[in-house]
């Protein structure tokens, strides 16, 4: 039997307009309310850029690849010393915004069907994150995994 690459599909839509959710997205300052607790720089297409998340001691290095304006963000990042590849894109739903997110690049063996359950779970928080913050100003990760904390 082959040992197909599993992928992890996650999507939302937002009340705002795509031009609102792509910079929510691609600008740290914004992502910093929802998501990471600071971040290197904007994301921009081939620049290697570092995330500090609010629960872990540690940066994360994210390599930007494509990047379409309102349309398409892409990057990798290391998942058990793997380079992951996420791609999330935008596509307007009358004046709103549909964001999907798509992480590839694990095998289907025990290992990689862990992380399908855990980062299928972190995109649908981000997502929803994403949604709380542009709609409503709410930063609903602060507070919310403490008990991640590594200390």
């Amino acid at each position: 039997m082959e040992k197909k690459e599993l992928t992890i599909k996650a999507a939302i839509q937002i009340l705002k307009p795509v031009s609102e959710v792509f910079e929510a997205i691609v600008d740290p300052e914004k992502m910093a309310n929802y998501f990471i607790a600071k971040g290197s720089g904007r994301m921009e297409e081939g620049i290697e850029i570092e995330w500090k998340f609010p629960e872990f001691d540690m940066q994360f290095p994210i390599t930007v690849g494509k990047i379409e304006k309102d349309k398409y963000v892409s990057y990798y990042w290391d998942v058990n010393k793997k380079k992951n590849l996420v791609e999330i894109t935008l596509s307007s739903f009358g004046k709103d915004t549909v964001v999907t997110v798509t992480e590839k690049g694990m095998e289907n063996n025990e290992e990689g069907i862990s992380w399908l359950m855990g980062n299928t779970e972190g995109w649908a928080n981000f997502l929803a994150c994403l949604k709380a913050y542009l709609e409503y100003g709410i930063n609903l990760r602060k507070g919310a995994f403490e008990f991640r904390r590594e200390d």
